[in-house]
């Protein structure tokens, strides 16, 4: 185990702007650095790089770290492979492991002997005379030179002992423990790999650890593709294939695309895609989707447009919903269907790919598309599953303010999609004979305790207003209340006014009877001068959706303030990145002011939009000292 002392002294040898302005273009700025982030796409400089205090800070995607997170995150380097490059530069030795990992190390240090000189006798192989077949069979593909040189193919000829022939120089337990020879149960041994087009597996550093394997020709019972199993060196679940060289090309595109298979990546590259990374025989596991969000934010999944190419991008969201974290997420593309992306570039050129791969679904449309088409939805029971498959994908969401965003938005489309709205008669500025929201009928008694709450001083505005609001639109009560419910949860005051409006929801009823509010009764505690839908001249639908984001705001409220309080409790113990998360927090924060002080803007828009309405000219702007009065 490396001491943090030892650390501590690698990173005081090591000048952190030199070792980036090695792939970013750093300018002098003061007694720091500053260049175009290469973590996201911008157009002014807000990264900047601090020798003096050893850490890398962008203030537009907060990314921050120092020289050995800088190769991890930008090179995708593995934590012990970005110290020991490091360590090498600065004339610093690591500190030896104990006796066990060591073993371990030159185990994996000569495995890979084995690895690159298997990948050097399967190229030489695709050159000689046995190797026609597959040459002709890339050529068919119109692989072009460069491409077939850059990703190294190779052959395995035909015959059970070809290869253990080529390496005589290692020892078959060897060959068996690097996957490229099998031992069977009577101790017999043969190459895994036979009359198979052959492609290298590397790791970030780009050093051979495995091989997959194409049939050239159809043959019952034969897989079409086999790769290495695991060993030593190879574990499929923590392996994207072309990452070494996917990265690189990623941070200048600014995107990283996931496709189904290796031969997808290396069609997408002859095309001049560089930025594709396929998985390995499995579903994109957790590891890999932690690897991808290292280089992008939002990797672009581009699947098969068949049925088993959606499923696998279904298991891909169901394994990213429990990782998801702000502003990490993932991107889908569906392909047309029945075309693999090959298909795509082959039909209809490089230009086709790259116009979806500019305009990807979220991640929440497509789980909302698939759960929504997964089955007919011809019966209230049907329906009922589709509601409680979408709360299933919510409840495994780890973050709390992603999971009741999610679950906001996936119950609003489900209410518009199982209850879609009546028509309503048109709304028309001057009142609300027509239109009008809907009215409310209750216990006159519960009627009143409702009222004494909002008009009972309360200093919460917000929470008060959105109350005030609901009481003006109680058919919107049902759409918020997973959402207010949990933020009645985090902050007592909310529940104070939250709780009861809940209790009594079902005993008001949509009807023609005396609402809650009449129009022309004053409503003393809501500050209408701040929140446009407790003004009866606004728009019935506009106020509905100013509601929402009054409710919105209202939720998120209490998480940004817990999460403000988390990093500031975390200085002690990590300066540095709680440092970076208030800052973002700071951000959101003043996001949030900004919302909650648009609610007010859009009232006055809306007065000037009536009053433009009414007199066909535009309202003159109001003095100082006037105030509107309703």
């Amino acid at each position: 185990m490396l001491s943090p002392q030892w650390l501590d002294e690698l990173r005081a040898r090591v000048t952190l702007s030199s070792v980036i302005m090695r792939t970013v273009k750093l300018q002098r700025a003061g007694r720091e650095w500053k260049a175009c982030c290469p973590f996201h796409n911008e157009k002014s400089p807000s990264f900047t790089v601090n020798d003096a205090k050893g850490f890398y800070h962008c203030f537009g995607c907060g990314a921050h770290g120092d020289v050995i997170r800088w190769m991890t995150d930008q090179r995708g380097l593995q934590f012990m492979d970005a110290v020991k490059e490091l360590a090498a530069e600065a004339g610093l030795e690591v500190p030896a492991p104990d006796p066990r990992a060591a073993k371990q190390a030159e185990k994996r240090a000569s495995l890979i002997d084995v690895t690159e000189a298997a990948q050097q006798w399967f190229v030489h192989q695709l050159g000689g005379q046995e190797g026609t077949k597959a040459r002709d069979y890339l050529a068919s593909r119109g692989f072009s030179e460069s491409v077939v040189r850059e990703f190294g193919f190779g052959y395995a000829p035909e015959g059970r002992q070809a290869l253990k022939a080529g390496l005589a120089q290692f020892d078959e337990s060897m060959l068996v423990e690097s996957g490229m020879r099998i031992e069977t149960e009577a101790g017999e041994h043969y190459d895994r790999f036979r009359e198979r087009l052959m492609l290298p597996i590397q790791d970030a550093r780009g050093r051979v650890i495995a091989f997959g394997g194409r049939i050239l020709d159809k043959r019952d019972g034969v897989a079409k593709y086999l790769n290495s199993p695991d060993t030593p060196l190879f574990d499929k679940g923590r392996t994207l294939y072309n990452l070494h060289r996917a990265g690189p090309a990623s941070r200048q595109s600014g995107r990283m695309v996931v496709v189904e298979g290796y031969m997808d990546v290396i069609a997408l590259a002859n095309a001049g895609i560089a930025d594709a990374v396929a998985p390995l025989g499995t579903a994109l596991t957790e590891r890999q989707i932690e690897l991808l969000w290292r280089m992008v934010e939002r990797p672009i999944l581009c699947f098969d447009g068949d049925a088993a190419g959606q499923r696998a991008a279904m298991r891909a969201i169901q394994r990213a919903l429990p990782l998801l974290r702000p502003a990490h997420s993932l991107a889908i593309v569906r392909l047309p269907s029945g075309l693999d992306p090959d298909d795509l570039i082959r039909q209809r050129g490089a230009k086709a790919m790259e116009e979806l791969l500019a305009s990807p679904d979220s991640l929440l449309d497509t789980l909302w598309q698939y759960e929504r088409d997964a089955q007919p939805l011809d019966s209230p029971e049907a329906k009922a599953g589709l509601k409680a498959r979408l709360n299933a994908h919510v409840e495994t969401i780890a973050d709390p303010d992603i999971k009741a965003l999610y679950r906001r938005e996936l119950m609003d489309r489900f209410s518009a999609f199982a209850f879609p709205q009546r028509e309503r008669a048109p709304w028309k500025p001057g009142g609300f004979q027509r239109g009008r929201p809907h009215q409310a009928m209750a216990d006159p008694a519960a009627i009143r305790r409702l009222q004494r709450l909002v008009g009972g001083g309360s200093r919460d505005r917000l929470a008060t207003a959105v109350v005030a609001g609901l009481l003006r639109f109680p058919d919107q009560i049902d759409r918020h209340a997973e959402a207010l419910s949990e933020a009645a949860e985090r902050d007592a005051k909310v529940a104070e006014l939250v709780n009861p409006l809940l209790d009594m929801a079902e005993m008001l009823e949509h009807g023609g009877g005396a609402p809650i509010f009449e129009p022309t009764g004053p409503l003393a505690a809501p500050d209408k001068s701040r929140f446009a839908f407790l003004t009866e001249a606004t728009d019935p639908e506009a106020a509905r959706e100013d509601l929402a984001e009054a409710v919105s705001l209202l939720v998120e409220r209490p998480a940004l303030e817990a999460a403000l309080a988390a990093a500031t409790a975390r200085f002690e113990t990590d300066p540095e990145g709680a440092f970076a998360e208030q800052q973002r927090l700071l951000k959101r924060k003043l996001e949030f002011e900004v919302r909650l002080g648009q609610m007010a803007n859009l009232r006055a828009a809306r007065r000037a939009e009536r009053a433009q309405l009414e007199t066909g000219h535009s309202p003159q702007p109001e003095t100082a000292g006037e105030q509107e009065t309703d």
